[in-house]
C-alpha cells in the first residue's frame, strides 16, 4: 500500500490560509469502490482510506512513513503567487483594462 504526502491547497472560496500549512499523509486506495446493488451506497473493504494524518513539516511526514515502513510519494507544495494590488489602482487613468459600467 502506497501513501501520498502533500500539502493541501487553501480553500478557493476564502482568502485565508486555514488548513493549508500542514502536510498530510493519506493512503492511496488499494481496491476500487463498489456500488451496493440493493441500496446504491458506495463501499470499500479498504479501511486505510479513512486514515488522514497531519504533520507540521514534510520531513516529519517522511520520517513517520519511513519509521512505519510505508511506501510513499511526495507531491511538491504549490505556493500561491501573491497578487499585489492597491485600491487606488482601480481608478487610475492609465489602467490596462478599460473602466466599464
Amino acid at each position: 500500500m502506497i501513501a501520498r504526502i502533500y500539502r493541501p491547497a487553501p480553500n478557493a472560496m476564502q482568502s485565508g490560509k486555514g488548513k493549508s500549512r500542514q502536510w498530510v499523509l493519506v493512503y492511496e486506495p488499494a481496491s476500487p469502490r463498489e456500488i451496493d446493488p440493493l441500496m446504491g451506497y458506495t463501499s470499500s473493504g479498504d479501511t486505510r482510506q479513512q486514515v488522514r494524518l497531519s504533520f507540521e513539516t514534510q520531513e516529519e511526514a517522511e520520517a513517520y512513513a519511513q519509521k512505519s515502513g510505508i511506501a510513499y510519494s511526495v507531491q511538491p507544495a504549490h505556493d500561491a503567487t501573491p497578487k499585489r494590488q492597491s485600491y487606488p489602482d482601480n481608478f487610475r487613468a492609465d489602467r490596462k483594462t478599460p473602466w466599464t459600467h
